[in-house]
């Protein structure tokens, strides 16, 4: 039997992505948004960028906050002192919330400028694609080499 804050905290979730949703939507009809020189595959750069952002947003808030972005910081082995998380979030946060939304994450992340969080989450990015196989090397003789 599940308890009520287990349902909550799913119907909290499915209501945040539904919101994040709206949000990619909006910038998939923007025009600024369009270039595919620029945005190749814009649908699934957002939903990648949705999922990232639920995966930081452990509330379901709307927002990373900052003991957030410290557990994400520190998960991505990138730890960060207090000073340089509010500097991170300073960087990104164009409502002055002091956290960062949906909307400024996407905003960083589809923006030509660089902030130290899309870099850390680009490099983060690159280094899970190149992750390379694990144990014992297969054998193979001079003839199977080009």
């Amino acid at each position: 039997m599940e308890h009520q804050g287990g349902k909550a905290f799913g119907a909290l979730k499915a209501q945040q992505e539904a919101n994040l949703d709206e949000i990619n939507k909006i910038y998939l009809e923007d025009d600024d948004y369009q270039d595919e020189d620029d945005y190749p595959d814009l649908a699934e750069s957002l939903d990648k960028y949705k999922k990232q952002f639920m995966e930081f947003d452990m509330d379901n808030s709307g927002d990373i906050d900052l003991m957030e972005l410290k557990m994400m910081m520190e998960k991505l082995e990138q730890a960060k002192t207090h000073l340089e998380l509010k500097k991170m979030i300073a960087e990104v946060d164009r409502e002055d919330r002091g956290s960062i939304s949906y909307n400024d994450f996407l905003f960083m992340m589809l923006g030509k400028k660089n902030s130290v969080l899309k870099l850390i989450l680009k490099f983060e990015g690159a280094m899970k694609e190149k992750e390379r196989p694990t144990g014992i090397a297969p054998k193979r003789d001079l003839s199977s080499l080009p």
